[in-house]
């Protein structure tokens, strides 16, 4: 599976690896975890060239924190731009979390929620979560509980806890799917097995309700 970097700033940009339909190790990879950076942002730069999404990712990374680089989060984005339109889903849930936050670009949900859909739509865990909210909020897009069951049931399937939890939420208020307790209850179960503890007390009334017992 190829490896990328990570973004963390006044963002919170996901750690997790790509889909399962990633490539292979980008070149440059192994001398960033050691820690050298010039030799990884060496690599990474003769990647790019070729075109290698993930280069340009990592690349992009390497200037946001200024890894043995001077911070230039202007050529960042541009690099991670280029990362989104040659389809990297990482990328795309990038573009998505800046347009939301406005960090380094002017604010947009609706440009938000056109990229984290795109990256949702190629199986990225995060981005489903992500355009799921938005649907739920009507941020961006018109809202629209049906759309936002879909994108959570795709992230809570790929173990996505809170992705499950809101799931859970969803069938036991009848919101955008056909109220049901026992799915409730099935994915409130999966979010406390992964350590939720508010699942774990939902998980408990929705098995009281079921009794009909108070």
């Amino acid at each position: 599976m190829r490896r990328t970097l990570a973004l963390a700033a006044c963002l919170c940009f996901a750690v997790a690896d790509a889909p399962a339909a990633a490539e292979r190790e980008v070149p440059g990879w192994q001398a960033y975890q050691q820690g050298d950076y010039a030799e990884a942002r060496k690599a990474f730069e003769a990647a790019a060239q070729k075109g290698d999404r993930v280069a340009l990712f990592n690349l992009g990374m390497m200037y946001w924190h200024g890894e043995g680089v001077t911070p230039d989060k202007p050529r960042a984005i541009g690099l991670i731009r280029r990362s989104a339109d040659l389809g990297s889903p990482r990328a795309q849930h990038a573009m998505g979390l800046l347009y939301e936050t406005g960090e380094g670009v002017a604010k947009s949900q609706g440009e938000a929620s056109a990229w984290f859909e795109k990256a949702a739509r190629q199986g990225y865990t995060d981005a489903q979560v992500s355009i799921a909210t938005q649907y739920y909020l009507g941020r961006g897009v018109k809202q629209d509980y049906s759309a936002a069951a879909r994108w959570y049931r795709e992230a809570a399937v790929a173990g996505d806890v809170g992705a499950q939890y809101l799931l859970a939420s969803l069938y036991e208020h009848g919101d955008g799917v056909t109220q049901d307790y026992t799915e409730a209850m099935h994915w409130y179960d999966l979010a406390a097995q992964q350590g939720d503890v508010a699942a774990v007390f939902k998980s408990r009334e929705m098995a009281q309700k079921m009794r009909g017992t108070p």
